[in-house]
């Protein structure tokens, strides 16, 4: 079921730095603190939930972004 929120107390931001500089990594540690995931993915371990698609979990980057 859906969570429902107030518009007001939703945020939208946008990550956006060099290759390797931890995008992926800081928006794991993001998704954890705010409760929206149970664990911390790894980027090195393939469980990273941005990280989704096999291709990206083998190669260790993210290819698909969110818009």
């Amino acid at each position: 079921m859906a969570r429902t929120v107030a518009l007001s107390r939703t945020r939208n931001i946008g990550i956006m730095a060099h290759i390797d500089a931890g995008k992926t990594t800081t928006t794991e540690r993001i998704l954890f603190y705010t409760g929206i995931t149970y664990k911390l993915g790894e980027v090195h371990d393939g469980t990273a939930v941005m990280d989704w698609m096999e291709q990206e979990q083998e190669r260790g980057i993210t290819i698909t972004s969110a818009a």
